[in-house]
């Protein structure tokens, strides 16, 4: 089994597409072993938002270790989906388009022949990738979505499991296993415990040490419908699959209970589709005897993959080192906000207030700013609850479900006050006391700065503000006493209070 270092071979030389100039939406179509899916991003840039994703379940892959051929159904639905991936792809005009195909085309004695039809059905070229390849722009997708991963980046498809190590924003040397689900109920005839056999026979050739890792980032659908499953089972609060994280003990139960269950059984889990259900038993058993085989303490969800590390690799330096959470939230406030420019004078006017902070609790204060004015089209009975719940569930990277928790809190409390966090939106321990506290602050630092500014620009620095060791101190001119009514007043109040300080205003 080869281990390669992968770190200059994606993209391929004189085929680097990351200078297109490019403003319109951009296609990624993905044929794997199992799925063939298109995404349509709105743009060549780091936080695209997606204008179409839809996935074709045709399972080329198949009876592959059986045959050595491409499964003939599973063909002909491929072919059917991509079609209309092309039709809809021409509906958006799209600029840029880039198809890969994986494991299954590439080990099948009819791949070659499926490609030109697929080709002709898709209106472009598509890659057949190696099985370093894929795995490599798999770990550049995760390291896109969770730029300080640090561990190991997994991608379970059909027919293969790629994994890459991950840590510092870089992406490692590269191996590919044939333990796709797929093949694997081929190989083992539909007996998860041979399956298992045949996983563990594989992972013994690996070089010793290389499934030592603080984390495992899970990428493919395989793996998301066990996440769902868990949270179903935890009765989680955060619908959100990037960055769920499942505690290595949790993960090995549930793998091991989800592969000894019959497709029955598995049908009759709300969370799983239909067209999962054979497979998953099988990936539970790849993700179980990842587990026992390495040092591995938590299983992350990477909802980011294949598609966004294509998408990635196409992107400047410049657009790729920017952070995906602060970027999406300065997007969403230039879309929603009433004055984009006042996220970004409130959140200098108030840095007097957070001096000494950590570069992490930074990131997440200039995230919260952006998102302040999300919901003043809300119906003000509606402004607090869904402004929270719109925040919270955000389609953002870049951020844990502890980062996601703070900011969602933070802004239902710009909308409220210093109201309690009604119980039936509990976050079931994501946040602790501190954190409690820092929501709280973040949200009436807002709020105050939206009494004196009414977020019109250039407002805020016509007043002065700065913190002593006992008191918050507000300037205001004389020409503008008028501003520091009982409104102005009493939040200054309610934002020093939580910093165990006294509010002063100062007029002239």
């Amino acid at each position: 089994m080869a281990v390669t270092d992968l770190r200059t071979a994606w993209p391929p030389q004189g085929q680097v597409k990351s200078q297109v100039k490019t403003r319109g939406p951009v296609a990624i179509v993905d044929i794997g072993s199992n799925s063939v899916r298109l995404v349509i991003y709105e743009s060549l840039t780091r936080v695209a938002a997606t204008l179409q994703n839809e996935k074709s379940i045709c399972g080329i892959g198949r009876d592959m270790v059986t045959t050595g051929r491409l499964h003939a159904e599973g063909c002909t639905d491929a072919l059917e989906a991509l079609g209309r991936f092309r039709l809809i792809a021409d509906g958006f005009k799209v600029e840029m388009r880039e198809a890969v195909a994986t494991a299954a085309a590439r080990d099948a004695s009819n791949g070659a022949e499926f490609i030109r039809r697929a080709e002709a059905q898709w209106g472009a070229p598509i890659q057949i990738l190696a099985g370093e390849d894929e795995a490599r722009i798999a770990a550049e997708g995760v390291v896109a979505g969770i730029p300080d991963a640090d561990g190991l980046a997994a991608d379970l498809g059909g027919g293969s499991l790629d994994m890459v190590s991950v840590k510092g924003g870089k992406t490692g040397a590269a191996v590919t296993l044939p333990f796709g689900p797929l093949r694997l109920m081929d190989q083992s005839r539909g007996d998860p415990d041979k399956a298992r056999d045949i996983v563990d026979k594989g992972l013994k050739q690996l070089a010793g040490g290389s499934l030592s890792a603080p984390a495992l980032y899970a990428v493919g659908g395989i793996w998301r419908s066990l996440a769902r499953v868990d949270m179903e089972e935890q009765g989680y609060p955060v619908h959100v699959l990037q960055q769920y994280t499942i505690p290595r003990g949790r993960a090995l139960r549930l793998c091991k209970l989800l592969a000894g269950l019959s497709r029955e059984s598995v049908r009759k889990i709300k969370t799983v589709s239909k067209r999962r259900a054979d497979s998953l038993p099988y990936g539970a058993v790849v993700l179980e005897r990842l587990l026992e085989a390495g040092n591995i303490k938590d299983v992350v969800i990477s909802a980011y993959g294949l598609r966004e590390g294509v998408l990635f690799s196409r992107l400047p330096a410049e657009e790729r080192a920017r952070d995906p959470l602060v970027e999406y939230a300065r997007a969403s406030n230039a879309r929603t906000a009433r004055v984009a420019a006042h996220a970004q004078e409130m959140l200098d006017w108030t840095r007097v207030l957070f001096d000494g902070e950590s570069a992490e609790m930074a990131r997440i204060r200039e995230a919260s700013a952006f998102f302040s004015d999300v919901a003043w089209r809300r119906h003000p009975d509606d402004r607090a609850l869904g402004a929270f719940s719109q925040v919270l569930t955000a389609p953002f990277a870049g951020a844990s479900h502890r980062a996601r928790a703070l900011i969602a809190a933070s802004v239902f409390h710009r909308y409220s006050g210093d109201e309690d966090f009604p119980q039936h939106m509990a976050l079931q321990g994501l946040l602790d006391k501190d954190d409690e506290k820092r929501a709280l602050l973040l949200g009436l630092t807002w709020r105050f700065a939206f009494s004196l500014s009414a977020s019109a620009a250039g407002e805020l620095g016509i007043y002065k503000l700065r913190m002593t060791p006992s008191k918050i101190v507000l300037g205001v001119p004389s020409r503008r006493e008028a501003i520091a009514g009982e409104p102005v007043q009493k939040r200054l109040g309610e934002l020093a209070d939580v910093l165990g300080r006294k509010g002063e205003i100062l007029v002239g």
